[in-house]
């Protein structure tokens, strides 16, 4: 979607998948560009198999899986 057009010209069939993304993690109420920022990184490997890591740059990351035995 060029810089342009409102989002009320282009329809979501119309939009790739990165502007669709980007698109919806911005129309909340006080949404910044850096909420679209991209968190994970996908690598393919060629042979059928991907590889979903989350970015060192993410600026939200999941936290630690609690320890087994601690009530958490």
């Amino acid at each position: 979607m060029s810089d342009d057009m409102s989002a009320e010209d282009v329809s979501a069939e119309d939009m790739s998948a990165e502007e669709a993304r980007r698109d919806q993690l911005t129309t909340a109420p006080d949404a910044t560009e850096e909420d679209a920022a991209p968190r994970i990184r996908v690598t393919d490997r060629g042979d059928g198999v991907k590889r979903i890591d989350i970015r060192d740059d993410a600026p939200v990351r999941p936290s630690p899986a609690p320890e087994a035995g601690t009530g958490d």
